[in-house]
């Protein structure tokens, strides 16, 4: 399912139009950016959470020279699924 698939269903199952679900799920996808940007955790009940995880430096390989490289520590998006989700796939 892509952007626009899931846009769809929202519209589907909303009853709204597809311009008004794309500006709903834009906010919502802005939204948890701009929380996780900031360092807090996006819980949604039932479905899961958003947080941000923390990638220690370390040294990689260019797999074209075979050179040594360092790779810079970064903060990367993580999800956890809730039990809802997990039970709704099982």
């Amino acid at each position: 399912m892509n952007k626009a698939d899931l846009i769809e269903s929202i519209a589907k199952s909303a009853d709204i139009s597809k311009a008004a679900a794309g500006r709903a799920l834009d906010g919502a996808i802005r939204a948890i950016q701009v929380a996780l940007k900031k360092g807090d955790v996006v819980t949604l009940v039932g479905f899961g959470s958003f947080y941000v995880g923390k990638r220690t430096a370390r040294t990689g390989r260019n797999p074209r020279t075979g050179q040594s490289i360092k790779i810079k520590a970064a903060k990367v998006p993580k999800f956890r699924a809730g039990k809802g989700l997990k039970d709704a796939i099982n």
